[in-house]
């Protein structure tokens, strides 16, 4: 692994990363939704947003325009995504705000390692198998949280399956984060540091 793995381009406007944008740009708008209790327009509007981010990864592979850029947006999307969630559900007393604070603290982890990364050539490390487990549950199991703090006859079953994909969610991004740092341990230990240019 060197810190170009797998980068196709350096642009910065390919159609993959203004999806990026665009579904980084959608989180405000997502979390306003969830704390207007309009809970069914959140969920589509997640799905939708889910959607694109399939989408701009097929998309940076047949057209060979994965970058630097799309490698930092997408997880940074995801991550904002359960932020979000996760802070909205909170404030709305559906989740206790310990969850918040294991979420919340394993990125924050993670955000310490990048100086470490740049020290080596690295914006970002690749997304692990686990790691894109986790998200995966989470962005499920969230929305089913939030479907089953509802009146609705499926609340019951959503809020059950929810917290079940939630607690193995959150298990599986602590352990895709001690991969991370483990990883970075790696790095550090196998590449020197860069050489800083003259002053």
């Amino acid at each position: 692994m060197t810190p170009e793995h797998q980068v196709d381009t350096h642009r910065v406007w390919t159609v993959p990363n203004v999806l990026s944008f665009l579904r980084l740009i959608g989180v405000p708008f997502f979390f306003v939704l969830i704390m207007q209790y309009r809970d069914f327009a959140a969920i589509i509007f997640l799905a939708i947003a889910s959607f694109t981010d399939l989408i701009d990864g097929r998309i940076a592979r047949r057209f060979h325009q994965i970058s630097e850029l799309g490698e930092m947006l997408d997880p940074a999307a995801d991550r904002l995504y359960i932020l979000a969630t996760v802070l909205g559900l909170a404030v709305r007393g559906i989740i206790p705000w310990w969850l918040l604070a294991l979420l919340v603290g394993r990125d924050l982890m993670i955000l310490l390692l990048v100086p470490a990364l740049r020290s080596r050539g690295y914006t970002s490390l690749p997304v692990n198998f686990i790691g894109k487990a986790a998200t995966f549950c989470l962005l499920y199991a969230l929305p089913l949280v939030l479907l089953g703090a509802g009146p609705w006859v499926f609340s019951l079953p959503a809020k059950v399956l929810g917290w079940a994909m939630g607690i193995w969610g959150t298990f599986l991004y602590w352990w895709a984060g001690f991969l991370y740092v483990k990883q970075t341990r790696q790095i550090l230990a196998a590449q020197p540091a860069l050489r800083k240019g003259p002053a």
